[in-house]
Order: structure tokens, then C-alpha cells, then sequence
């Protein structure tokens, strides 16, 4: 029998492959996301969590960007059969995919390419490419604010949602434009490997850690003028204090302002209520508590201030889709014995 120091070692798990397809007229933001985010995923150790390519729906050459420059991409679309994930970011150069909601022969010929099951990621106008290939019909999407009417027009068997900075829906997953990208990046990294490394990912990319996916693409008032008083003080009061029962009354006070017009200046500002933002806040407080401590689910419960395992559960069931012990078994899996 072979000693413990000659059993080989098992072997490292292969990186994610994440390959981005970038069409003529890409827009050089969308197309840089998933490289600086998914490129930033790494584990404690420092080893790298996905690969990043970036194809194009021809041999490799040039593409062009809808800017003064184009980009040299090294891969064809060979690539995509590779892929475990493929993202489309957004260009502006769609053809008859935008004008018509119909692939051209060359993009059609590329998507093929991809093996069942892979998942899918677009990046604001990325979503046309996505519809007009029938992987949205009967789906909940979601595409930049100013041109979701038209994509339902386009393509009336999604179900268009333009309140919504991403949607999830499993093995594919859409977006609203610019910023937008990379809060569903991020969020793909977070679902993948827990909210340490998104964090993580955010820090280094100088980005807020998590803006969830159902916060209002287009907030009327996003920074108030000067003059104006903010919630934000109010909202640094609330974080500090997410353990406690927490009343709207309560907020507004600390903004000096009438419970009508703190909800009203809130809403202005985040995009959602007040209870909505707590309720929010909580969720995320016990992922990060259930990812990275061993306390009950009553005590992640109560430091969350969920109050009871039951509130909890139903509240992360609604924003996550599973219980708080299945996302703690995801996410802290019990270590092998050596």
C-alpha cells in the first residue's frame, strides 16, 4: 500500500473558461467587463477561478468597435465550443439581428458552436443576439431602459422587464447596459464562489460589492443637487444597526425629515423603499455570516436582524431560491477527511 506522502495529489479544478464574443460596433466598456471581473476571481490561495477569451464570429482579425479604434481579437469562433460560459456584450452594429430580430448567417453558423448547456451572459443590446436566437422566448429578460420597447416589440415572446439593472433566470442571465454589466459579472462570481471573492473582485476593481439585480435601472434623482438633504446618513445609521428592529420613523428621524418625504427622497436615491433596501441589506449580511462563520441559522438569524430562523429562511428562499442551510453547504461544504 502506497504511504500518504506517494499518494499523488489530487488535481487542481479546471478554471472556468468564460469566452466573450465581440461583434463589430462592440462597445469597448461592455467588452472589457469580463475580463477585469471574472480575470480579478481568485481563490484564497491566489490561483485563478475562470479563463477569459475573447472570439469573434470570423477568423481571428480585426473587429470593430463603435469608437475611433478597432480591436484585434485572436480567436474564431471555434472558441465557443469550448466555452462554460459565453458572453455577448453590447454593440451597436447589430443589423438585421436589431432591425429584423433575425440572425445573420455568420452569427448563426458561430452560435452553433455552443455546447448544450453552457451558460449564457449578455450585456445590455447583447440580449438582441440572445432573442433573436429563441434562447429568450417564454424568459424574463431585461436590456437597456431606452431600448426596451423596442426589444418587446422585436421579440414578443419575452417577457421584457426594464426596471431591473439583471435577471437571473438560471442558465441565462441578461442585463441593462454600461454599470449594469458589471453588477450581473459580479453577481455571476458571487453565485459561482460566494460573496468573499466577489467582494473581493470589487475591492480591487474599485466598484460598490453588490447592487441587486431588481434595483431601478434609472433613478430620477441619482446624486442630489447640493442643497438638498440625502439619505445617506440614514442609511450609515441603519447598517450599523441591522441586528435591531428598525422602524421607518426611525430612519427619517435621523434626516430630520417627515416619514413622506424621507420614503419619497429614499426612493429618488436607491431606486427602492426604504424596507425594500433593509430587507436587502439583511440578505446580505447572512449570506456573508452563513459563507464565512459557523453560527446557528438562528444566531446568522438574529445578527442579521431576520429576528427568527423562519423570516430568515422565507426571506432568502425569495431573494436566493434556497434555504439558508442549502446555501451554507454550497458555499462552506463540509471539508473531506484527509
Amino acid at each position: 500500500m502506497a504511504s500518504h506522502a506517494d499518494t499523488p495529489a489530487s488535481p487542481a479544478p479546471r478554471e472556468h473558461r468564460i469566452v466573450v464574443l465581440a461583434l463589430d460596433g462592440v462597445i469597448p466598456f461592455e467588452l472589457g467587463i469580463p475580463q477585469r471581473i471574472f480575470g480579478r476571481a481568485r481563490t484564497a490561495e491566489g490561483e485563478h477561478l475562470y479563463s477569459v477569451v475573447t472570439c469573434s464570429v470570423r477568423a481571428p482579425g480585426p473587429v470593430r468597435t463603435d469608437a475611433d479604434f478597432s480591436v484585434l481579437v485572436e480567436h474564431g469562433p471555434e472558441a465557443l465550443a469550448e466555452a462554460d460560459t459565453v458572453v455577448i456584450p453590447a454593440s451597436y452594429e447589430l443589423g438585421p439581428v436589431f432591425e429584423e430580430g433575425r440572425l445573420t448567417d455568420e452569427l448563426a453558423a458561430a452560435l452553433a458552436r455552443i455546447r448544450p448547456g453552457t451558460r449564457l451572459v449578455a450585456i445590455c443590446t447583447g440580449g438582441y443576439v440572445l432573442a433573436a436566437a429563441g434562447l429568450l422566448d417564454g424568459r424574463p429578460a431585461t436590456t437597456h431602459w431606452s431600448m426596451a420597447e423596442h426589444f418587446q416589440r422585436l421579440f414578443p415572446r419575452v417577457d421584457v422587464d426594464a426596471d431591473v439593472l439583471f435577471i437571473d433566470d438560471g442558465d441565462v442571465l441578461t442585463s441593462a447596459g454600461v454599470a449594469a454589466g458589471i453588477d450581473l459579472c459580479l453577481h455571476v462570481v458571487r453565485r459561482d464562489h460566494g460573496t468573499a471573492v466577489a467582494n473581493d473582485v470589487a475591492r480591487r476593481t474599485v466598484v460598490p460589492p453588490h447592487r441587486d439585480g431588481g434595483q431601478a435601472q434609472y433613478i430620477q434623482r441619482p446624486v442630489p443637487e447640493p442643497q438638498l438633504a440625502t439619505t445617506r446618513a440614514a442609511r450609515a445609521w441603519a447598517l450599523g444597526r441591522l441586528d435591531q428592529p428598525l422602524q421607518l420613523r426611525d430612519m427619517a428621524e435621523q434626516e430630520a425629515m417627515s416619514v413622506r418625504t424621507f420614503t419619497r427622497r429614499f426612493r429618488e436615491e436607491v431606486g427602492v423603499s426604504p424596507l425594500q433596501w433593509l430587507t436587502q441589506q439583511r440578505v446580505e449580511r447572512a449570506r456573508h455570516l452563513l459563507e464565512s462563520t459557523d453560527l446557528s441559522v438562528d444566531q446568522v438569524a438574529r445578527d442579521a436582524g431576520f429576528g427568527t430562523a423562519q423570516s430568515m429562511r422565507q426571506h432568502l428562499q425569495v431573494a436566493l431560491g434556497v434555504t439558508p442551510t442549502a446555501y451554507r453547504r454550497t458555499f462552506r461544504p463540509t471539508p473531506s477527511p484527509h
